[in-house]
């Protein structure tokens, strides 16, 4: 317990130095992003609703799920071993999406962030707390909070594609400034808050000796 204190008050502290460097530019960032060619925006509004929660549970993110729960059961022995398997999978990403997305919304409410649509009117660094309004629903990013915590999950699970699962999450992220829904200091705290979630729950399943377990260091590892 005591190396995912330390894990989680490093990638706090990583997040919010980031964040606060991020801060000063959010809003010429925004709209530099926004300017692209119209080719580059199309592509990231088609591509962005990847990163919607209900994309990862109802969507087609849940057959990539399904899919991955599968490929893991067959290579189980046993019934016993397949069904402990199966549903220990399906808990961890529930829980590792789940847990990133009541998070989320309970410090967008709590925050209450103006949008970039709102720039113009109340700036960049407006905060509205508890108003209820999508349009004060920045920060953090509920898309980059969703594809943190999907691809964080397969990163944790195949730690030998992290790097493709890191760009995965991270285009997704950046699409969200390109659309103009988000600023970048809003999506880097989305990414951390999933890929938080992704560890956390990896901790506490390896202490149950679920899918991970505590290396030498005491770092959860997945379990072949």
């Amino acid at each position: 317990m005591n190396r995912l204190l330390s894990t989680s008050l490093w990638l706090l502290l990583a997040a919010s130095v980031l964040i606060a460097a991020l801060l000063p530019f959010d809003g010429a960032l925004s709209q530099w992003a926004q300017a692209l060619p119209h080719g580059v925006v199309a592509f990231n509004k088609r591509i962005t609703d990847f990163g919607t929660f209900a994309w990862m549970i109802y969507s087609s993110g849940s057959i990539v799920i399904i899919a991955y729960i599968l490929h893991r059961v067959s290579r189980s022995e046993g019934f016993s071993s397949k069904a402990g398997t199966g549903w220990r999978l399906a808990l961890y990403f529930l829980g590792t999406i789940g847990s990133a997305g009541l998070l989320v919304q309970a410090l967008k409410l709590i925050i209450g962030r103006a949008r970039p649509a709102l720039y113009l009117e109340y700036g960049a660094h407006s905060l509205t707390p508890f108003a209820r309004e999508w349009q004060f629903e920045s920060f953090p990013s509920g898309h980059s909070a969703a594809v943190g915590a999907f691809f964080g999950a397969f990163a944790m699970l195949a730690p030998r594609f992290r790097p493709v699962f890191a760009l995965g999450a991270l285009t997704i992220g950046i699409s969200r400034v390109i659309v103009g829904a988000h600023y970048p200091s809003d999506v880097v705290a989305g990414l951390s808050l999933g890929f938080w979630s992704a560890l956390m729950i990896a901790f506490l399943f390896a202490r149950q000796n679920w899918l991970f377990r505590l290396d030498d260091a005491g770092w959860p590892r997945t379990k072949v």
